[in-house]
């Protein structure tokens, strides 16, 4: 762009000195040669403002002083002022603002009737709007690229959000999916061991284990199946339908069923008056439970345990403490259990205490705020 205007200049200026109103010599070689450099050079106005500036305002004081056309080889001047205001600084601007009002004072001034006061007035005008029309496409420039570098500073932090919440749900998942898995294979794997050890010699137990472990086995395929339907549930599901199989509060005497038959005496008391749970909280009650008997289940064997559910006006209570001959060993590095524990219980502002007792054994209390809104049953 920058040369075809430079080429448009040039040839421009050339025809209008030959056929164009006499206003000074005639065109020569010297003319042509002149005109060239005052224009030509605009093809590299963008890389060097400054040089081109300084040639376009030699060549044009030359031509004029030379006595050739006085209203010829300014155009390029003010184009270059603009050029210069755009890319350079303050003081490169006001450097070329005193060239380029030299010679368009020069080059006014030598037309008849034009006063030196007039020309110079003539030329401030000329390089205010310049000046101006570059300093506003600067600031524009400027602004452009501030709202292009927040609009990516934007996306990269919409893309870490989407990452903060893809690992967000991918632990929620994880939680899950371990305690789904811990719970019943546990049950499992110990139904199991008893029934290979009385196969043989006592088949009606044998069947019971079996019947335990088919039983816990299409319990957990269930809740696989709910949570695999819930990854793949529809934007447009609004019926819910697929979260109402969730377990809650009122199903741990199931659980603790489950868990005597495993080999488990656990004993459910609910204390206070029961109130209904936002679905969540209800949840997160339950796999605290759940996972506190899965690791009694694991480390202390067939002791006695006892689930303990407090409703009090603000909160409820969850305790779960078994009567080992010695405490429960804590989960191994990199376990879910306690972990997933405790941040169920900080999604809901919670506490949550695991604490080996001093005769032995192990109490895992969490206690859970309650908003004054859930309904009394």
């Amino acid at each position: 762009m920058d040369g075809a205007m430079a080429a448009s200049l040039v040839v421009g200026t050339w025809l209008w000195d030959w056929y164009g109103p006499d206003m000074g010599r005639p065109s020569d070689l010297t003319a042509m040669a002149l005109t060239l450099l005052s224009n030509g050079p605009l093809v590299l106005r963008r890389r060097a403002p400054m040089t081109v500036a300084t040639i376009c305002a030699a060549t044009s004081l030359v031509y004029h002083c030379l006595g050739y056309h006085v209203g010829l080889n300014n155009i390029a001047l003010l184009l270059m002022l603009y050029t210069v205001a755009v890319h350079r600084s303050w003081q490169a601007t006001a450097a070329a603002s005193v060239m380029a009002v030299t010679a368009w004072t020069h080059g006014s001034a030598l037309q008849p009737g034009v006063a030196i006061v007039s020309a110079l007035a003539s030329a401030l005008l000329l390089a205010v709007c310049a000046v101006g029309a570059g300093l506003g496409a600067r600031l524009l420039a400027q602004r452009t690229r501030q709202l292009a570098a927040l609009a990516r500073q934007l996306q990269d932090e919409q893309e870490a959000a989407a990452r903060r919440a893809v690992t967000g749900e991918r632990v929620k998942i994880a939680r899950e999916l371990h305690d789904i898995v811990a719970h019943h294979m546990s049950v499992v794997s110990v139904q199991a061991g008893l029934g290979r050890f009385v196969a043989l010699s006592d088949p009606p137990t044998a069947l019971a284990t079996l019947e335990v472990i088919l039983e816990t086995s299409h319990e957990a395929l269930n809740e696989m199946r709910r949570l695999l339907s819930i990854l793949r549930i529809e934007a447009d599901d609004e019926d819910g339908a697929l979260y109402t199989t969730a377990p809650e509060v009122r199903d741990l005497d199931a659980l603790a069923e489950r868990m005597r038959v495993a080999g488990l005496p656990v004993e459910v008391v609910v204390e206070g008056t029961v109130r209904t749970l936002p679905p969540g909280l209800n949840l997160c009650a339950y796999r605290i439970v759940q996972e506190s008997l899965t690791n009694v289940l694991k480390h202390a064997g067939s002791a006695p345990t006892r689930v303990r559910i407090t409703y009090d006006p603000a909160s409820i209570t969850v305790c779960v403490t078994n009567d080992g001959p010695a405490a429960a060993p804590p989960r191994q590095p990199g376990g879910h259990g306690l972990i997933g524990m405790t941040e169920r219980v900080k999604l809901y502002r919670g506490t949550i205490i695991t604490r080996r007792l001093p005769d032995g054994g192990f109490e895992v209390l969490a206690t859970l705020p309650l908003s004054p809104y859930d309904e009394v049953e």
